[in-house]
């Protein structure tokens, strides 16, 4: 399926890390701090897969000159005790169980925050997090974008995944040039005219049925719109920096308002309802396109679909998933 994958919160690799626990222990006191043979002056700490329900058992405040802390697929319910991590700049807590954003205060240096796969519903309590440049929620249970409005140099933002119904509270987001909201309930495409650096926007499975409010990105390079229930390709014309536009899984029936997109090299548009191999030509302009999907639609069924296509778009490389000569 020629998707992008929305769980972008996944780019960092998963370590797993088997601690062997240490039954000979006298008090509690020595068990914390031998337990995971942590070097006091670290800077990085990973304890992926550690079996860690809170961050006591690592005993944090011996650890002032820590940058990077990943605790990936832990089972920490609550963010406390950060307090003495004033130079933390990577919180990786992505697979836990956090409910709430929370005594994040103190963290005036973190760049990237990662509470991917939690169970968080509200947006709150990052004012402090204006250092923040990646901000990763994918799969909690988010219904508002809302509190975000300080992080005036966030790049990527992350929220698939989620129940939100809207777009809105992104307009002092200057600096955002990757917005994920894929897998989201959003109706309408809207509120993102404050952010003219926007050159990933993904919003693949929602409930959109208009292509609308995108006509002032005009540094969009990708643009995922696959599974929604848009009828009619409009107001793209100025989005002619796009080389990859996802349009698969929709309800539309012909191809327009593309000649002007001239980057084009990806072009997904499986599981829709093109009848005309006419229609092709639209994509003409894009002299250097390299894949394209129709699979799943009306002219795919055509004995000579795949030479047709071909010789309408000369450069191809690819069409659907195989490779063509």
């Amino acid at each position: 399926m020629a998707s992008e994958d929305f769980s972008s919160g996944d780019e960092h690799s998963h370590h797993h890390h088997h601690h062997c626990h240490d039954s000979d222990s006298n008090s509690d006191s020595d068990e914390k701090e031998d337990k995971f043979n942590l070097d006091p002056e670290a800077k990085e700490i990973d304890l992926t897969h550690a079996g860690l329900r809170d961050f006591a058992e690592i005993g944090l405040e011996q650890f002032e000159k820590l940058e990077v802390l990943s605790l990936r697929q832990n089972y920490i319910g609550q963010l406390a005790e950060l307090d003495p991590l004033v130079n933390l700049t990577d919180l990786d807590l992505y697979d836990n169980r956090i409910m709430r954003i929370e005594n994040l205060g103190k963290l005036k240096n973190l760049t990237l925050l990662d509470l991917s796969y939690n169970g968080i519903r509200v947006l709150e309590n990052l004012e402090e997090q204006t250092e923040l440049d990646k901000l990763f929620l994918v799969s909690n249970k988010i219904t508002k974008i809302r509190g975000l409005e300080k992080l005036a140099k966030l790049t990527v933002l992350e929220l698939g995944a989620n129940r939100i119904r809207t777009i809105e509270n992104l307009g002092t987001l200057s600096s955002l040039t990757s917005l994920f909201l894929g897998k989201n309930k959003i109706t309408k495409i809207q509120n993102l005219e404050g952010l003219p650096n926007l050159t990933l926007l993904s919003l693949q499975s929602n409930r959109i049925v208009k292509l609308e409010g995108l006509a002032t990105l005009t540094r969009l390079e990708e643009l995922y719109l696959s599974h929604n229930g848009i009828e009619v390709i409009e107001g793209l014309e100025n989005l002619t920096r796009l080389t990859t536009l996802d349009l698969a899984g929709n309800q539309i029936k012909k191809l327009s308002c593309l000649t002007t997109l001239t980057n084009l090299e990806d072009f997904w548009f499986n599981d829709n309802f093109i009848e005309l191999f006419s229609d092709v030509d639209q994509l003409k302009g894009a002299t250097r396109i390299e894949t394209v999907y129709f699979v799943g639609n009306p002219i795919a069924t055509d004995v000579g679909y795949r030479r047709k296509i071909k010789l309408a778009l000369p450069s191809l490389t690819q069409i659907d998933a195989t490779r063509c000569a």
